[in-house]
């Protein structure tokens, strides 16, 4: 870092600032991570949720841990629309289930249905008007100077799907820290959201996720993630 005689930062570093970075022994990082490993480790997609009222406040914070996720020269290209009026959850749930009959009985290649029987899914999805919020993330393909004009002066926004799927995760993760049931959804296509939701042309849906807490008794299949042997090499 650049400073002048007064240990200020000069002018050729005014866009940077000091890393906050709490470095911990080993040890306590090792203890973190298992409590997260832990956490984690118990989330499933919920698909029968509780309509039990979730305080707004908490969903919002775990948006702001999901907005501070990597992105393309920082553009952050993503925009999260918490639903719960009852009105619009009932129009994406018709719409959603649409398209999710189309899927299921013309579109969805036979190996596709075989993949998805032991998960017991179907088009039915009674959980998008029951669970108290619909968290819908959009991709900001590009910036619009001027959203209300045709002629709208366009800004490239790069690496836009890899960084709105990490903050997803980072949404999901929150979510789970926060006590609360989660599901990813993408009913294919999706156009419908941007319309049922007023979101302007560059803005593209990229997954649904109701939140709530999972109702009493709710049964979800015997899953088995695969080992670190399978996924991870050391070389």
């Amino acid at each position: 870092m650049v400073t002048d005689s007064q240990g200020q930062a000069s002018s050729e570093d005014a866009g940077f600032e000091i890393l906050q970075f709490e470095q911990v022994p080993a040890s306590t990082g090792a203890r973190r991570v298992k409590r997260l490993l832990r956490s984690l480790g118990q989330r499933r997609s919920v698909r029968h949720f509780d309509s039990t009222p979730v305080p707004l406040s908490l969903v919002q914070d775990c948006i702001r841990v999901a907005g501070t996720a990597p992105s393309g020269a920082n553009i952050q290209p993503w925009r999260f629309v918490v639903v719960s009026d009852p009105e619009l959850k009932h129009r994406i749930r018709l719409a959603a289930e649409d398209e999710e009959r189309e899927n299921y009985e013309r579109r969805f290649p036979e190996e596709w249905l075989q993949a998805l029987a032991p998960l017991g899914t179907d088009w039915h999805k009674e959980f998008l008007e029951i669970a108290p919020y619909l968290i819908v993330v959009f991709r900001i393909d590009y910036g619009l100077d001027d959203t209300s004009s045709e002629r709208a002066f366009k800004k490239k926004h790069y690496y836009v799907m890899e960084s709105v799927g990490i903050a997803t995760g980072m949404l999901l993760a929150a979510l789970q820290t926060a006590g609360l049931a989660s599901l990813t959804h993408t009913p294919s296509p999706m156009g419908f959201l941007r319309e049922i939701l007023g979101r302007p042309k560059n803005e593209t849906p990229f997954v649904l996720i109701p939140v709530g807490y999972p109702a009493e008794h709710t049964r979800v299949p015997i899953l088995k993630k695969k080992d670190l042997d399978d996924t991870c090499i050391v070389r």
